[in-house]
Formats: structure tokens, sequence, C-alpha cells
């Protein structure tokens, strides 16, 4: 266990106090030490105080003083003074000129923490660093202040925000009371503001109040942002009514200033009841009511009125009231809350006040109810005389109103608690329901119990009293519930937080049947069952069955049953009356499904025996083919009526192969129908298989349990017996729905819509293909949603109502009159785009014999698509050839067209492209004809070369002359008249300018410069003036011209060479011959004589003198050839002698190592303080191991302080470190213990 750390014994016997004073005045700090010896340092915010013309710094003795003189508002900081170890603050509080804090209240920002006067905070020196004050650093560098205006006045807050470390542009938004914001506001009487300065990178953002009113008193507050900071301010506007011009009676102000109609709507004024006595009233002094009511009893209050005419006693006691609160002034608190404060969610914020006694007992209240101590939420802090109450970790229960009560005195602040911005996770899908349907929209925010607004069509929906609406919160899911959706419902439905938003559509078609199973034909015998039945989509719907036209009921025969979307009519034991055509009729729904009834009649013929097998297929009118089509699924049932004696072997074939089996009896009265199934000439078991066959004295029935496609093809039936066979071929057909299309092919886009291809199924069922339904989905979505109701029965489709850069996907089923296929591949993702819109302002720029430049603006419409280039083409005037003047788009909206054939009319145009496509074009107005128009040439001489250029010796010289002139001007330079060196100066020339460049300037480079521009018999001429300076030569024939008392007289001559420049001066220097150290005397001397003083006696000096002009100083100096001896007088001091001290000190530790104890993970110095002589060698032990080559320790000596600092320290860091100092007369140690603590 770490031993406790010692308590710190101050250094100060008197402690500075905190000030106020004015602005322009001095203050004076004063502190008393224990020692005399001790040495003291003053600090400004944490910087050392050095002794200057602004900062005064004296010790005597003990008594040591900082004075500040000219106070202003930027020394209103935290000072400090050390000594020792002890270190104490205390801050210097400035205040405006009395004639200015007359009116205005200084609002304290967030976050803003001083120190009362008298209030100092010690600490040890090694604990310094953890006592900086932790201020937010705020993106203000001037903010707006409360203040005060007359009604009518006008009035301004600024606020400046530093951008040199900012990365974007600061964004600033103006606030009245919570949330108001101003900036919709702005017009006559709010005026918005802002203005940067390029030099010193401040934005000013400025809020005028113009003519103010009454009721633009309150709270305000100013909030900076930019993409990773966040600052506000609070500040407030006191609105005062207008004061009564001077020798008006104060009665007078009994008038209404305003239309409210309020009790408090303005001063009553009834000066039109005083016009008889306005004579006598002017005559009178002045006498204030106010003052007399003030002091008067309230009994005496009527008697008051009637005598200085009041009548509106109600108005009366109102203003009487309020001037007694404005009397009534807190004596408890000096500092209050401010107004408002704002923290994010999640953060910490501190309310602080000052209170004038520190011993006061203080509630806090949350909302009216006192805050109780309960764990770290809340922490209440006592220093000095101020007050805090610290809120950790901050949420939304926390936005609330506070207050700071001390007995019965108190002050009123509110929280604002940010939300971070929520985001939407999962996005809504679109959807497409039938009338009647319930509708479900979800979406999934970043943050549960989120805030989220619905709305439709932009109009925000609310829970309504029929529940039309019903919204529903999972943790992170949100719900919009629609109940019973109608066309009305349709439109686009968004989901908005305070980070983002999502839109979603919804469609709603009426309710259309779909019909999955259609009845079929019966053909069934005397005494069998008949079976219709049929499936529709939707299981809720009710149906009738009818008969020939009439509806049929159900009786002990006849059953009618309705099991989920299945309708079925059951008739029992068939009679012939049963024939006929039975229809079902769907409830609400104009349409039906029928089928028909066959009644198969048996005829019993009397035969003698021997007869021969006879197959009866007179339903179907014995026709030597008979198709039958089976829904695939549906069972197939062939019922086939045999005749024949001896009773006929039946043999069922199919691929025309079977194979015959005899049943062999000695009876042959007791012979049975006997029936075999072979496909392939193979035998079916009766028992295993789906397709079976059953037998009977009359017939044979054929059955198919659940029709597959293969099951389709050419069945033979033959019978056989001793008299004879007989045979009949009957056809299978299986329809099925038809096989799914290949996935569709996009053929083209537009902004919200898109045409697509198909191919018909390879497959169609064995039914015609009826038509398509298609789906469409977003392709991050889960949601397929229908696009038609009604069958399509083309091959191209048209989708429409798609939202632009949104990727969607789309799939086909195909129908038949069986039922709907699967869902085709979905096609390739693809994104609705349209083309950009046309550009705009076409128009010719400039125009040659074979070239002419076009230029225009952008399309005011791009789309998501973004832009491309741009298509260039030209055709001849009345052709409609147009030809490309560009292989490929071009990104400019300027072009060149070269190559063009001189005098030839021409049409251009320019369209915008994008991956869509190319947008309309847009046309020159007429055609253009390819000539060159003549321009005079003009001279275009920029206003720097008006006069002459001067450049030194070296540098680069790059002139750019503009010019215009067509065709092309022949441009001529000459230099004094003569031709221009081309080894020297390189001349280019373009179409618009010409460039002069010398690349290392010569003295020899100066002179007139004249440029010569020239068309045929036109021209025009301009010239520069280049001056080329260097450094000038040394001034000529220095001397000493006099010597008396400690004075010398200096001369000399003018430098041959000046530089090509006047002479601005001469730099004399002196050096004492013993040292050779030269000083400068004068600088920039105008004069060649000079007279240097205020030499030292008994030495010899030499001078020296350099010429200055432009370039500066001469290579060279001129140094005088003679010295001048500067004379003693007086009687020769000889120095006494004295014996060397010995300094010589064994090591010896002034400031021991403390014992510390730390959290991992951040950096730890140990520090201690060391003397001797000579300076002792330092080497550092953790846990007597040397650790001078650890490269995880660092160690740093400075003036005697010695510290040793450990880079993120772990648990295994911890021990016992020693410093050890060594010299030759000696050595000492100083050790300490370290513990490293593992975070909480």
């Amino acid at each position: 266990m770490p031993e406790p750390a010692k308590k710190s014994v101050s250094a100060f016997v008197k402690k500075p106090k905190t000030l106020e004073v004015a602005v322009g005045e001095k203050a004076v700090f004063e502190a008393e030490t224990e020692k005399k010896e001790t040495k003291v340092k003053w600090q400004r915010d944490g910087a050392d105080i050095t002794a200057s013309d602004k900062y005064v710094i004296t010790a005597d003795g003990n008594k040591h003083s900082l004075t500040v003189c000219s106070v202003t508002k930027e020394d209103d900081v935290v000072y400090s003074v050390i000594a020792g170890s002890s270190k104490v603050k205390f801050e210097l509080k400035v205040k405006e000129q009395q004639e200015k804090t007359e009116n205005v209240t200084t609002v304290p920002t967030e976050g803003e923490v001083s120190k009362p006067e008298g209030h100092e905070d010690e600490v040890p020196a090694d604990r310094q660093q953890a006592n900086v004050r932790q201020d937010l650093i705020g993106l203000f560098l001037e903010k707006p202040q409360s203040s005060e205006v007359t009604v009518g006045e006008n009035i301004t807050f600024s606020a400046k925000v530093a951008t040199e470390t900012l990365l974007k542009k600061p964004t600033v938004k103006w606030f009245k009371g919570k949330w108001m914001d101003l900036s919709s506001k702005a017009g006559k009487h709010l005026q918005l503001k802002e203005t940067f300065d390029r030099n010193t990178k401040v934005y000013t953002f400025e809020m005028q109040i113009i003519g103010a009113k009454p009721n633009y008193a309150g709270a305000y507050r100013c909030e900076v942002a930019t993409k990773d900071k966040f600052d506000s301010c609070n500040f407030d506007l006191i609105v005062h009514e207008a004061r009564a011009p001077e020798g008006v009676d104060i009665r007078t102000a009994f008038r209404r200033t305003s239309c409210d109609g309020t009790d408090e709507a303005g001063e009553l004024d009834f000066s039109a009841l005083l016009k008889k006595s306005a004579a006598a009233v002017s005559s009178e002094p002045d006498i204030d009511v106010w003052e007399i009511l003030r002091n008067a009893p309230a009994s005496a209050y009527e008697k008051i009125a009637f005598q200085y005419g009041i009548t509106d006693l109600r108005g009366m006691l109102k203003r009487l009231k309020r001037m007694k609160k404005e009397e009534k002034k807190g004596t408890a608190f000096l500092k209050k809350l401010d107004p408002a404060y704002q923290v994010d969610k999640g953060h910490k914020i501190k309310l602080m006040v000052e209170v004038a006694n520190p011993n006061a007992d203080v509630k806090w209240l949350k909302n009216g109810q006192e805050i109780q101590m309960s764990g770290s939420k809340y922490i209440f802090e006592n220093v000095g005389n101020k007050k805090i109450l610290t809120i950790n970790h901050c949420s939304l229960a926390d936005d609330a109103a506070y207050q700071c009560v001390i007995g019965d005195e108190k002050c009123f602040t509110e929280l604002f608690v940010k939300e971070p911005p929520v985001l939407i996770i999962h996005a809504l899908e679109d959807q497409m329901v039938m009338k009647g349907e319930r509708v479900e929209f979800e979406c999934e925010v970043s943050e549960e119990g989120a805030q989220v607004k619905w709305e439709k069509d932009g109009v925000e929906l609310t829970r309504e009293e029929t529940f039309k609406y019903r919204f529903k919160k999972d943790g992170k899911k949100h719900y919009l519930i629609i109940n019973d959706v109608t066309k009305e419902d349709c439109g686009h439905y968004r989901v908005k937080t305070n980070g983002g938003e999502s839109v979603a559509e919804l469609l709603v078609q009426e309710k259309q049947l779909e019909v999955y199973q259609n009845i079929a034909d019966l053909t069934v015998k005397a005494k069998d069952q008949a079976v219709f039945k049929c499936e529709v989509s939707d299981e809720n719907v009710k149906g009738v069955w009818y008969k020939n036209g009439v509806e049929v009921k159900a009786s002990e025969r006849i059953q009618i049953t309705h099991i989920g979307r299945i309708h079925k009519l059951t008739i029992d034991d068939v009679k012939p009356e049963d024939e006929g055509d039975y229809t079902f009729v769907p409830e609400g729904y104009a349409f039906n499904l029928s089928a028909k009834l066959n009644f198969l009649e048996v005829k019993i013929d009397y035969v003698p025996r021997q007869d021969p097998p006879k197959i009866h297929l007179d339903c179907v009118g014995h026709t030597p083919e008979t198709t039958i089509v089976v829904v695939a699924g549906n069972k197939l049932r062939l019922d086939v009526p045999i005749t024949g004696d001896p009773a006929p072997t039946v043999v069922w074939t199919k691929a025309n192969t079977g194979l015959t089996r005899t049943l062999k009896t000695d009876d042959p009265a007791d012979l049975d129908i006997v029936a075999d199934l072979l496909k392939d000439g193979q035998v079916i078991s009766n028992k295993d298989g789906r397709v079976h066959v059953e037998t009977f004295k009359d017939h044979c029935v054929f059955t198919i349990e659940g029709a597959e496609r293969q099951d389709e093809g050419l069945y033979t039936v033959v019978v056989k017996n001793p008299a004879g066979e007989d045979k009949a071929d009957i056809n299978v057909k299986v329809v099925d729905v038809p096989d799914p299309p290949e996935a569709p092919r996009i053929l083209s886009l537009g902004e919200d819509w898109c045409n697509i291809e198909w191919d018909p199924p390879a497959f169609n069922g064995g039914q015609p293909v009826l038509g398509y339904v298609l789906e469409r989905k977003k392709k991050k979505g889960y949601r397929w949603m229908r696009l038609n109701f009604d069958l399509h029965k083309e091959l191209t489709y048209e989708a429409k109502r798609m939202i632009e850069g949104v990727a969607y996907e789309m799939r086909i089923y195909a129908v038949n009159a069986i039922g709907m296929s699967h869902p085709s591949p979905a096609s390739q993702p693809f994104i609705p785009i349209a083309p950009p819109g046309e550009p705009m302002n076409l128009t010719v720029d400039d125009i040659t014999d074979t070239t002419i430049n076009l230029k225009w603006r952008p399309p005011e419409h791009i789309g998501a698509a973004g832009l491309d280039g741009y298509i260039v083409e030209y055709c001849k005037e009345g052709s409609n050839e147009w030809v490309l003047a560009f292989k490929d788009p071009v990104d400019k909206n300027s072009v060149t067209v070269r190559d063009l054939p001189t005098g030839e009319k021409l049409q251009f145009r320019v369209c915008a492209v994008n991956i869509a496509g190319p947008s309309a074009p847009v046309t020159l107005n007429q055609a253009v004809t390819v000539r060159e128009i003549a321009q005079r040439p003009k001279i275009w001489m920029p206003r720097s070369l008006r006069q002459t250029l001067i450049k030194k010796v070296g540098e680069t010289i790059n002139l750019v002359i503009p010019f215009q002139g067509k065709p092309r001007p022949k441009v001529t330079w000459t230099k004094d008249g003569q031709p221009l060196d081309p080894k020297q100066v390189s001349v280019r020339h373009s179409d618009s300018d010409t460039i002069l460049f010398i690349r290392r300037a010569e003295r020899k480079d100066s002179g007139q410069y004249e440029v010569v521009l020239q068309i045929e018999n036109m021209e025009d001429k301009a010239t520069i003036a280049i001056q080329i300076i260097d450094k000038p030569g040394p001034p000529l024939n220095l001397k000493v011209t006099d010597i008396w008392g400690f004075n010398v007289a200096l001369e000399w001559k003018p430098p041959k060479d000046n530089g090509n420049c006047e002479i601005t001066g001469y730099n004399v220097q002196k050096a004492d011959k013993k040292t050779m150290e030269w000083f400068t005397v004068f600088e920039h001397y105008r004069r060649t004589h000079c007279v240097v003083s205020d030499l030292i006696m008994g030495n010899e000096y030499v001078f020296r003198v350099f010429t200055m002009n432009l370039c500066g100083p001469s290579e060279q100096p001129c140094t005088s050839k003679d010295s001048a001896y500067i004379q003693k007088t007086g009687i020769v001091y000889k120095p006494p002698s004295y014996k060397e001290h010995d300094f010589s000190e064994v090591p010896k530790f002034t400031h021991p190592l403390v014992n510390r104890s730390v959290i991992s993970g951040y950096n730890v110095t140990l520090s201690c303080a060391v003397r001797g002589t000579p300076k002792p060698k330092v080497t550092w032990y953790k846990n007597k191991m040397d650790i001078s080559n650890d490269p995880k320790y660092r160690m740093f000596s400075k003036q005697g302080v010695l510290t040793l600092e450990i880079r993120k320290p772990s648990p295994f860091d911890g021990g016992m470190y020693i410093c050890r100092a060594v010299n030759e007369h000696g050595e000492a140690e100083v050790e300490c213990k370290l513990e490293v603590r593992a975070p909480q």
C-alpha cells in the first residue's frame, strides 16, 4: 500500500489577491515569502512573465510585486506566482469605463470559470500540470455581449470566429429564446451580415436589430459550427421604453404605446384631458409622482392618484410593483447562472455560481425538485465562494430547468441536451397492395427510442380518431401501419429523423380475383359421383352454383363446400336429369366459371354367348381417337364401358406396346374382366404407382393420381376374348402453368421510367400464354412490388414512377389458362436516369478565317447521372448533314473548332451527353460566316508597367503585354531603338499577348524597351522603362579629420559606382583595436561627414563606412587608414588583488522525489532538483537496476531540475525509483515509490 502523500507547506506569508480595475489603469499584485533567498516566478495563463514596459517586476528582500501597466480587456486572465514548490493563482478582472458599464452587462459563456477575490489555489509544483484550468476551447474570438436599447433605436450584436485551424467555413445561427431560428425572420427589422478579413482570416458575423420594439427583449443565443467543432454563446437584450423629454411632466407618460390590447401593453396618455391646464402645469416645478407613491403607504395611493390626475389605478399599482422588484436587489449571489446552457448527449456540464458567503447553505433544484447526491451522476463542489454542480453523462432526462437557492434568493437557468443525429439504417420499401388490405411500412434507425416523423406527400401524419394511421416502435425499428387502405392512401410516404430521411411509394389497386384452377367438364355414368372444383385467389370470396341458369341448392345428394380458396360442388348418385351446364359465380365479381356434366348412358342389350368384346365410347362420338385434357396435379379418371362374352381381357398400353394376360378358370360364367396396365411393354403395379387400373363387371377405370407432364401421350385400350377383340385410342394431354420466361432485358432508361423486353417462355404449359405479370424491387430491398394487375399481352413494357438514381431489378411471370408460372430470373440491376437538359446561351466568342470559338453555359438540369461532356456539331446552311466537330465529347464549356472552310456559312449546335444519352441540342440563332473580322491593333499596358520597372541584378524579368487585333498582328520589340539580343532576351507571342523574358537580369539590360503592333498600315506602340540595379561600391578616402575629448570627426567621399540607383545613405561603424568587434554608430546616414561621440577614454578606435542603396549595403566597406586614440586624463586606477574563491561543492538534492500513484496508460514524470560543483553525473535506477539505456524512459536535466519521464506505464513499471548524483567530491541519492493502478 503506498504511503500517504505529505501535505505541502506554503512558501508564502502573504499571497496576492484578485483585483478588479478599469481599462487604462494599472494593477499591482504583492506577495511576501517566508525566506528572503526564495526565488519567485510570475506567470500569465501558464506562461512565464518577463520584465518589460507592460510588466514591472520588483523584489525587495522577501517582498515581491508584479505591476501590470495600462490594463486592457486582454489582461482579464488568470495569473499565478510560484515560489519553491508553492503556487498561488489569482485573477485580474477588467471592467469597462463607468459610462460604458451603465448599459452593458457581460454574460459569461459556458464553461467559464473565474476566481473570486481573496481566494487562491495553492498546489505543489509537481502537481501543477493536474491543476491547469480545463476550460473548453471555443471557436469564438469575440462573443456577442448582453446589451440594452431604447424602443425605436438600433443595436448590433457581433461575433468573431478565427478560421486558421478550421477545414471549412463556419456556419452561424442566431436564435431567440429556446429554438426560434432568426434566419427565417430576417427583413425590415432584422438583418444578418457576415464579412471576412483575408489578412487575419477572421469571420465577423453581425445581427442588426432596426427599430427595436418592446417584444424584442429576451434571451438570445449564437451558435457556430464546423465539420467537427461546435460552440455557442448566450446573451440578453433589454428594451427600455422611450424616455420622456426634459421639461415634460411625468404624467404625460400615461399613454398607451402599443396596441396589444393587454393590461401592460403600454403606458397611458391622458394629455388630452390636461390641455386646458397645460399652462398651469408648465409653470409648476417638476414633481416625481412615482417617488411620492413609492414612499407613501398603500392607504394613500388613491388620494395621491386623484391629486395628480391618475385615473388608471390598476396600471399604477402594476408599475409600482415592477419598480419595487427592481429595487430589491439580491445580496446572496455575486455571480448568477447564465440564462441557458447547452451540452451534447453523453457529455458533462458544470453549472457555477459565486456567492457572497462561502459558508451559505446552497440547494440545487431540477424542475422544482431538490437534487440529491446519487452516485457519480451529480457532483457538488465548493471552491472558495464558488458553488459548482457537475452533471455527468447528460441524457434527455437532464434537459430541464435548474435553480440554485440560497435562503430566499434564487437564480434560474435552462439546460438543453443536444442529441447526436439519428441515422436511418434500413430504408423504407415501395409497396403495392389491394384496396382494403393492411399496409405496414418499416424502417430501422441507429438509436433506440429515437423520435421520428412520418409524412405523406409532405404533410405530417398524426394519430387520428379513426386510427387510420398507427405508429409503433420496437427497439430501433419504427412502423407505420395503415388499416383498410383506399385509393386516397396512394402517394409517397417519408420518415424523417434529425440525421436523414427515407421515402417509399404506396400504390393501391382495386381488388381483382384470379382463378388458380378452373372447373372442368365431367363425364360420369349413372350412380357415380360428380365433383366440380375450382380455386380462386381470395379465400374470403363466396359464390353461388347454377345449373342451366338456375341456382343449385344443397340437398342430401348435392353438397356445396367452401374450404379456403377451394369451392366444390359434389353430386352423388348421378342421374340423367343431372346432365347440363354448371356455372360458379363469385359474389361481387362480374365473371363466372362454367363446365358441362355429360351423363354416360350404359345400354344393356341381350347378347348371346360368345359375343365379341366391344368398347363403348358413346359420350365422345365413337371417334377412333379421343383427346382427354387434364390439368397437371389433378386426378385423371377414365371410365371405359366394356361388353363381351366371355368376359374380355383389357390391356392398357402406352407407346403402342403391351402384353396380354389371361385369367384361367374352369367356369366361364365366373370370369370377370381382367385388365393390365403396361408402359413400354412392362406391367405397372397397381399398388405402388400413381397410375393404376380398376376393373368392374361392365367397365374398366383408368386412373392417374396427380398427373404430370410425362404422363401425356397416346393410350390404347385393347379388349380381347375368344370371340374377338376391340381397341380404342385415347390421347391424354396434360396442361400446366408455363415455364418462367428468361431474365428481362433493359432497352432504354429515363428519369423515372425504363423500357424492358423479354422472350416468351420455352414451354407454354400446353395452353396459349394469355399475358404477363411484371414486378420490380429496389436492389437493396427485399420486397417485390407488382406493376400490373391486368395481364400485359406484349413482350415489351414501360415501367414508370421510379426514383432517379436508385438501383432497381425487374422480373416477369407468364400466365396461361391454368395459372401463373414461377418468376423469371431478375434482370441486371439498372438505375433510372435521364439525359441532361440542353445547354444554354450558345454564342460565338471569336472567329477567324478557319476557326470559330464557341462558348455556352451548362444545362439547368443535369440529373443523378451527372454530365459526361458535350457534343459539338456543324453543318452547312440549308443542309441537314451534321458533322461532328470533335471525335469525343468535350469537357469544357468553350471550344475552338478548327479547319473550317473559309467564307462558308455554317450552323452550329451543342448537346450535353451522359450515360443516358444526349440532350436536346441548342443551336445558334443564325448561321455564321467563317471569315475573320479585321480589328485595329491595341496594346493594353498593365498599370504596373506604366512607370519604371526596377529589378535587381540576377532576378528574372517576365513581362506579359496583352493586346488585341485581327488578323494576328506582327509584334516587334526594340531596346533603345536597336533590335534585342536573342542570347540575352527571349520573346514569345500568342494571339492575345506578347511575353518578354530575361532569365537573369544584368546592368546592361537597363533601358527603354518599345513594343510595336502592326496590321497592314495600322500600328500601335508602347514603351517600357526597365532599370536594373545592383549593390553600390564602397565610399572613397575615409579619414579621421579631428579628435577632441571623447569625439572623433570622420569624412569620406561618395563611391564611384552607385549601383545604377540613388544612394540612400551610409552605415558608419566603429571597433576597439583590442577586440576588433564592430558596432554600428549611424545607419542610413545621408551626409559624407559625421562626428562619433561617447568613445571610451584610453581606447584606440578604427572606423569603416558602408554605402547603402535599394539593394542594400555595399559588399566591401571603406576602412580608415588612421586610428583614433582617446587620451586618458586623471589618476591611474590600480585594481586590488583578491583570493580566488573555491566554489566546489558535494552533490546535494534540494528537492526530493515524491511518492506517486498513477493510472496505467498515461505518461508520468518524476522530478527532483540537485546542485553541486562541478556538475554531478546523474544516473536513474529502478529497483536498483540502471535504466539509463532503456528506451521506455527519457531523462531530462535543466538548470539542476532532473526529470524522468515514463512512457505509458503499466502495472509492471511500479516499484522503487532512485536518482543518484556523483561528482569528484562525493555523491547523493533520493528515492521514491511509484504505484501504477489499472484503470477503473
